[in-house]
Formats: structure tokens, sequence, C-alpha cells
């Protein structure tokens, strides 16, 4: 993957926002105070805004920009996304990026938003499809193509597994079984992340 890729990436990444928005935004409706949708639109204007002249010689370059849209946003998960992508951004400051070194930044980035949210796997936030996400990576043995496949589909079944849990961090922790039986948007969003890091 090189930076020309990567900002494909990111353009499928904030079509792929702009179509469920509104999805995202009711759910956090029903868990928490409903700014998830608009929080992480602000980011992601600013992600385009950044990116449209850029001089990105390398991946690392595009996510950094990125990075630095996400942490000027408010509330709790725009930050966070600011810092896994500041690590992803790390992991890959070479021309082209592999699987090696996108393992790397998405399990620094993962470690990062555990370490700050202190979420783990099972607790209903956006680390319940970052860790099988990054845990796809770090296993992949064949193409890029195959490993952010593999990585995608576990993305999406670790945003699913959300819905019958019992949130234990985030706002959505506040409201107790209401929000049990609706996915996690953070979640959900990482998903979409990850399915989009493949053309076509």
């Amino acid at each position: 993957m090189k930076a020309s890729e990567a900002q494909d990436w990111m353009r499928r990444f904030f079509v792929a926002f702009d179509r469920e928005q509104q999805a995202l935004t009711d759910l956090d409706r029903q868990t928490g105070d409903g700014d998830f949708g608009a929080n992480l639109r602000s980011a992601l204007g600013r992600a385009r805004a950044g990116l449209e002249n850029a001089d990105t010689a390398t991946p690392g370059d595009v996510f950094g920009i990125v990075s630095t849209a996400f942490l000027h946003t408010g509330g709790t998960s725009g930050p966070l996304f600011g810092m896994w992508f500041r690590e992803l951004a790390k992991a890959t400051r070479i021309e082209r990026i592999g699987v090696a070194e996108l393992a790397r930044g998405f399990a620094d980035g993962t470690a990062t938003v555990q370490r700050l949210g202190g979420a783990k796997p099972g607790d209903k936030t956006m680390v319940d499809a970052m860790v099988p996400a990054s845990d796809a990576l770090a296993t992949a043995s064949g193409s890029l193509d195959d490993a952010l496949t593999a990585a995608a589909a576990a993305a999406r079944s670790g945003a699913e597994a959300t819905a019958p849990l019992l949130a234990k961090r985030g706002r959505a922790s506040y409201v107790g079984e209401v929000a049990r039986g609706v996915l996690d948007p953070g979640a959900v969003t990482v998903a979409l992340l990850v399915e989009t890091a493949r053309a076509g």
C-alpha cells in the first residue's frame, strides 16, 4: 500500500461513514447522548480538507493527517480514534507498507486506546472490533488483500457481538440494561474503517 492507496482507503471510509452516519447516530442516541455521528462527521470533514492538497509521501503521512483531525474533535471517541491513527501513522512512514507494518500499527493503536480508555473486549466499546481486527492482521500469512479481508471479517464479527453485551465503559455504561441489544457505534465504525481498506 502506497500513500495514494492510503488516501483512497480514507476516501472510501469517508463515503461509508457518510452513508451510515444517521444509523450510527441512532445507535448512540439509544445508549448515550447522540453526538457520536456529529462529532465524527466533524473530524472526517477536517480530514477530507487536510488531505485535499497535502503532500503525502507515505501512508503514515496520510494517517497522520487523519489523526490530527480526530484529535481536535469533541467527545471521547474522536480523540481515541485520533490516538489510534497516530500509532498507525508512526508504523507506516515508509514509501510502501505491507501486512507487517499495518499489523504493527493496528496493534500499537489498539493498545493505546485500551490504555487510555481502560476498555477490554466484552466491554461494549470500539475495542470489541479493534482487537479482533488487530489479531487477524497479526496472524495473517497471505497477501495484503487476504489479510485485510480477514481483518474486516473479524472487525465486523466483533462489532456485531456487542449487541447483547452490557456496557462496562463509556456513556452506554450509565444506562445499564437499556444498552443491551444495541450495537456499539464505535465498534461499528471500526468495522467500516477496516472493511473499506480493500479497494473493490
